[in-house]
């Protein structure tokens, strides 16, 4: 090993954010980056330069983008566990790993993964589905109160410009089934402006 660099053997030495993406979209371009990587970059009007402006300034992405041209594009051995939680730029790579030819990935390859990926995410999370994805969906649905919806107390809904409740309570025998939706709720009712 070097003692005078340790990182000289690290492929992105020396290598700017710009190069790696040129590098990278011209072997396997912008779909299988998507794929692989699922980042919208790569998705809604891709190009290098807006990518590289949107990694420069997402360390996540950035780091993601890395690891991806060092150990499929590169095709470097697994890291080891010292090194796993070093920024891919800062990483050691021993002497005896060298490059090797990009991995031959697909789309479909890509789609497996993600599945493999879903499922283990579902089995460690106890049987909630915590995958990104069903996050981002999840994230898209109508908000609600915090600690509503039990023991009477009402849920709140924000539907485009409206509130409105949603009071769950177990019906008793007595209460009919054509009972009037409840009436509009206003967040802001208690709300005293400061003089």
């Amino acid at each position: 090993m070097n003692k005078e660099n340790p990182h000289i053997n690290n492929p992105l030495q020396g290598v700017g954010l710009k190069t790696v993406l040129e590098e990278l979209v011209t072997y396997y371009g912008f779909d299988i980056l998507y794929a692989y990587l699922n980042m919208n970059c790569f998705k809604s009007n891709p190009s290098i330069a807006a990518s590289a402006k949107f990694l420069k300034k997402t360390d996540w992405a950035r780091h993601k983008v890395e690891l991806f041209y060092l150990y499929q594009y590169k095709n470097l051995p697994k890291v080891s566990s010292e090194q796993f939680h070093v920024e891919p730029r800062e990483r050691i790579v021993p002497e005896n790993h060298k490059p090797g030819k990009p991995a031959v990935l697909s789309i479909e390859d890509a789609e497996r993964l993600q599945k493999k990926r879903d499922k283990n995410a579902d089995s460690y999370s106890g049987g909630r589905n915590s995958s990104s994805r069903v996050y981002n969906e999840r994230r898209t649905q109508p908000a609600r109160s915090k600690g509503g919806g039990q023991g009477g107390k009402p849920d709140v809904y924000k539907t485009s410009d409206t509130w409105s409740t949603q009071t769950s309570h177990s019906k008793s025998d007595d209460e009919s089934e054509e009972s009037s939706p409840a009436p509009a709720f206003n967040p802001w009712g208690n709300f005293k402006k400061r003089k």
